[in-house]
Order: C-alpha cells, then sequence, then structure tokens
C-alpha cells in the first residue's frame, strides 16, 4: 500500500442497533425514536454511512422472523430519509427485510452471509441495485463460535468471498456495488481474527472495497482479558480501525464515530507528511 492510499481516511459506517439483545447496546435504541435519535447523533459526530439492525448477529443469538425485524427498521429508516440523504445500510440476511428497506429509503443491504440466506437473495440484491456488503461467516450465528477451524483462516475467506462475488455478478449484481467484509468475530477464534487483519491486503487485492468491521468485537477481550465488557473496548477499537485502514479497508463500521474519526485524520494526517 502506498502513503498516497491514506491521505483520504477510509469511510466510517455507525452502527444503529434496534433490537434488544445487541451484544454492545442491547436495548438502548430499541424504540424509533431512541433508534433516530441515535442515528441522528452519528451523522453529527462524523458518520458517513449509517447500518440499522433489527436482528442480533452476536454469538449464541437467536433468529427474528422477518414480520418482526421489518417493524424494527423501517419506521427508523423512513425517519432517518426524511431528515439525512446519506447512505443508510441495513443489516439483515433476509431477502424480504431488504426489499422493505430499500423501499423505506436504504441504500445497501450489509448481509452477514453473503446473500446465501435464502434461494432469493441473490436475484433480490439484483433487483434492488443497492451496494451490498458479502460477509465471510460459517454457520449460523447460533453456533458459529462452537469451535471454529480452518487450515489457512485467510486463504479461506479470500476464496469464500471471491467465489460469493462471482455468484453476485453472474445474478446480476454490479460490479461497482459490492463490498466484502472478512467477518471478523464470525466463526473465528482470536488468532484467526488477528490474522485475518494482519492478511487483509489479500482480501482487498481481490479487487472490491472492503469493509472492516470489528468494534468492540471479543477479539479485543482475547487480547486484553481486562476488557470483559464491550464498552470497555474503546482502545482496541481504535486500533483495529487504525490497522483495518492501513491494510486496505476502504470502510470501517464502529460503535464508537466521534472518536474513530478523529483517529483516522490523524493517521492519515501523519501519512501524508511522511
Amino acid at each position: 500500500m502506498t502513503h498516497q492510499s491514506l491521505v483520504r481516511p477510509p469511510l466510517v459506517m455507525g452502527i444503529v442497533n434496534v433490537t434488544p439483545d445487541s451484544f454492545s447496546d442491547g436495548g438502548r435504541h430499541a424504540t424509533t425514536e431512541a433508534a433516530l435519535a441515535q442515528a441522528l447523533a452519528l451523522i453529527d459526530q462524523g458518520a458517513d454511512v449509517l447500518d440499522v439492525g433489527g436482528e442480533s448477529t452476536r454469538p449464541g443469538s437467536d433468529p427474528v422472523d422477518a414480520a418482526e425485524e421489518i417493524a424494527r427498521v423501517g419506521p427508523v429508516i423512513a425517519a432517518l430519509r426524511a431528515r439525512w440523504n446519506g447512505p443508510i445500510s441495513i443489516d439483515t440476511m433476509k431477502p424480504a427485510v431488504a426489499r422493505a428497506a430499500v423501499a423505506a429509503g436504504a441504500t445497501m443491504w450489509n448481509d452477514v452471509t453473503a446473500l446465501r440466506h435464502a434461494p432469493d437473495s441473490l436475484t433480490t440484491a439484483a433487483e434492488l441495485g443497492c451496494e451490498v456488503v458479502l460477509m465471510h461467516m460459517k454457520g449460523a450465528p447460533k453456533t458459529m463460535q462452537d469451535d471454529p477451524r480452518y487450515e489457512d483462516v485467510a486463504a479461506e475467506v479470500v476464496a469464500f468471498l471471491a467465489d460469493r462475488a462471482e455468484a453476485a455478478m453472474a445474478a446480476g449484481v454490479l460490479r461497482g456495488r459490492i463490498w466484502l467484509d472478512p467477518g471478523i468475530g464470525f466463526a473465528k477464534t482470536t488468532a484467526h481474527n488477528l490474522t485475518l487483519t494482519a492478511r487483509l491486503d489479500a482480501v482487498a487485492a481481490l479487487g472490491f472495497p472492503v469493509l472492516y468491521a470489528a468494534s468492540r468485537k471479543r477479539l479485543i477481550q482475547g487480547v486484553d482479558e481486562t476488557a470483559t465488557a464491550a464498552t470497555d473496548r474503546l482502545g482496541g477499537s481504535l486500533a483495529l480501525a487504525l490497522e483495518g485502514a492501513r491494510r486496505g479497508a476502504r470502510m470501517v463500521r464502529v460503535h464508537d464515530v466521534r472518536e474513530t474519526v478523529q483517529a483516522l485524520k490523524l493517521q492519515a494526517a501523519v501519512t501524508a507528511a511522511a
């Protein structure tokens, strides 16, 4: 990576969880009013994109039916779109939820299953014409952390993401609308997550923009055992966001937007001065 590539910091995606059971802030923004207030606060803090989710995908989480998920996120996206013209992402694995979200104003579909959850996921993404994030995950959130194993985690994740990008394009998703996410914390040990972060450039080398999402994740506790609560992981979250940016991420998904924006600005300024 050249120094010049870091002069422009990656985009910052702020997280808006409209769920009662998110690992980081479960229940705090579970109403439309609270979620909208949180979203507007993140915009004020410098978020470029907002990622709205109505189903937790934390390890051990239970699934939510599509109707409930739509009831959670639809009003939030519609209210946010009425107040803001920026990019809004829907964090869902369900095509029906993605359709409802785009109808309400979403412009990106962030899918932890890389459009594998339903038979019509790929064709729905193509029909919607929105940007899509294809993420790597083995299994389902309920059991994904039971015993994840890889021969070569980076090579396997890169191969998976390349295959899913090809499948999306074959279904009609335009290449320029595809993002890739290595899935930090999804069916991966601390060692796997560290290796993927160190080799993020291999994902970027596929030629698609990379979304890196490690904010407040258990990876941080895996390195610093004192960081038992998600809210105790700001330092680790910033370190990982900076490392993701240095290794090729074009966007970072975070809870702590203001601090991340500031850290990335300083990183870019130092790089530009080198």
